[in-house]
């Protein structure tokens, strides 16, 4: 996307302007067909989905979801991700929706998961970035947000790319607590579909908690086959 960047420099600014509106333009073009692809399957029928690489800001844990590291961790990325959001959008560089809060869950070792040892769970919040974002992009905003608000956790974030690959996924609807026949089921479809469960479960965030009702929250659930 970045190709042609230095002529930028040589064109009048009315061009200007219009490079940077067309590279805008991309990157919402590109964000919402991955949107489309990934982000909206279905809630009656699991698909099989090939997830590329994508750069996401991450941060690792362990502990409950209602830990203080994972609330941190949580509020270190939105903080980020919306210092870079409207960074890029006054740089001309892009403009985007922030993507949604991802999770990747998983027990020490081969511990089979345990829903009932939350203070033992593993964890790894992201958020998907667009490619037009880059490492010194991030550094920049993370400084911005550190003279702004300082926020605990910021020192644990990490800006890099995570490849999933080959994957089943359906749409959860309802509360996190009533995941679990939905996610029976995805296993049982990718095992009726000649695939093997591999890598750690993944949950992607679509709805609001503190605005949704919890019948109407929106959970990807996506699980990585082979």
């Amino acid at each position: 996307m970045m190709d042609g960047l230095n002529r930028l420099y040589v064109v009048k600014q009315p061009d200007a302007r219009l490079w940077e509106g067309a590279m805008a333009t991309a990157v919402k073009t590109e964000l919402a067909q991955i949107i489309k692809e990934l982000y909206k399957p279905s809630a009656k029928k699991p698909a099989i989905v090939e997830v590329p690489e994508m750069n996401f800001l991450i941060v690792d844990g362990s502990g409950a979801p209602e830990s203080q590291a994972f609330m941190e961790a949580v509020g270190v990325l939105y903080g980020v991700s919306y210092t870079l959001k409207f960074m890029l959008k006054k740089a001309g560089k892009a403009e985007y929706k922030v993507m949604p809060l991802e999770g990747l869950w998983w027990m020490k070792g081969t511990r089979d998961f345990d829903v009932k040892q939350r203070d033992d769970w593993q964890w790894r919040v992201m958020i998907a970035q667009p490619d037009a974002v880059t490492a010194a992009d991030v550094a920049q905003a993370r400084d911005e947000l550190q003279k702004k608000k300082d926020p605990p956790g910021l020192d644990r974030l990490k800006f890099k790319s995570f490849v999933e690959g080959k994957a089943v996924q359906i749409m959860h609807i309802g509360p996190y607590s009533t995941e679990g026949p939905t996610i029976k089921g995805l296993h049982a479809f990718a095992k009726e579909s000649g695939l093997k469960l591999t890598g750690k479960h993944h949950e992607i965030y679509m709805g609001d908690p503190r605005r949704s009702a919890p019948e109407k929250l929106k959970t990807i659930i996506r699980q990585p086959v082979k």
